[in-house]
């Protein structure tokens, strides 16, 4: 860039570096997504061909970066997590988040029109990403992290669930089914399905129940620190780029809270 007497507004931007040797988990959030859903018409309690849109959207993203480890999303909500030394953006907050919030958008709409050519996304109802980043230092803050929206997936689908069965099928205004449940425990709500509606909330499809995982699944990947990356040659860091490029991007509804799915993959180490 050309030197002027202009430039000299640069020096007002501020960056802020996330934190080097740290894990950093960029959370993408659908902004007004309950409109949203009532515009183009979603299916209630869960709309599965829109789960497959925003799961076709994030694994574009996670295609994209190879320092993606994996991701994890339910209705308008998606997070990614990123490796301990990735350097992308040089580890720029606004960068990231912009980056991942403006993909998100631009891929939901790709993915959507495949999904659904006959109600096609309209110039006046738009969806909309915004996004935060936040790092976590040990493995255990990822493991919480990833429990956390996967416990918050479950309470928000039992209720769905429940909500949408009184509404539908109980007659009930979205009103008076709000304040049915009202100071219900999970166990209420399962008795209310199985008494009134003869549905089992354990026999619901588990994507629903769980989420998605989308991971990159290595056969031969060995975990390297921090300090192990920054011994590594140029051509050592090239082929463990190429491993992540190559890695199988798997799609999972399954358990993030217990031990099996971390200690049998040590790489997210």
């Amino acid at each position: 860039m050309a030197n002027s007497k202009y430039e000299y507004v640069k020096a007002f931007e501020r960056e802020n570096h996330l934190l080097p040797d740290c894990y950093i988990l960029v959370r993408v959030d659908g902004k007004g997504f309950h409109k949203f859903s009532q515009e183009y018409g979603f299916e209630k309690p869960n709309d599965l061909g829109a789960l497959m849109v925003m799961n076709q959207t994030a694994t574009r993203l996670v295609e994209a970066f190879p320092d993606i480890l994996m991701a994890y999303g339910d209705l308008d909500e998606y997070s990614f997590l990123l490796r301990k030394e990735c350097a992308l953006y040089e580890r720029r907050e606004m960068k990231l988040i912009t980056l991942f919030g403006s993909m998100m958008s631009t891929h939901y709409i790709m993915e959507w029109n495949k999904q659904f050519p006959e109600k096609p996304i309209r110039q006046s109802k738009l969806p909309i990403f915004d996004a935060r980043a936040v790092v976590y230092p040990l493995l255990k803050h990822v493991r919480d992290y990833f429990s956390w929206r996967q416990v918050d997936c479950h309470i928000n689908n039992l209720y769905n669930t429940v909500f949408w069965a009184l509404v539908s099928k109980g007659n009930m205004t979205p009103k008076d089914a709000e304040n049915r449940l009202i100071g219900t425990l999970a166990s209420d709500k399962n008795e209310i399905l199985y008494s009134q509606f003869q549905i089992n909330y354990n026999n619901e499809p588990e994507i629903f129940k769980k989420g998605t995982v989308l991971i990159r699944e290595y056969q031969d990947h060995t975990s390297t620190d921090h300090h192990q990356q920054q011994q590594l040659s140029k051509t050592q860091l090239e082929k463990e780029k190429k491993k992540r490029n190559k890695a199988k991007i798997v799609m999972y509804h399954i358990d993030l809270i217990k031990d099996e799915f971390w200690d049998s993959r040590p790489f997210l180490c």
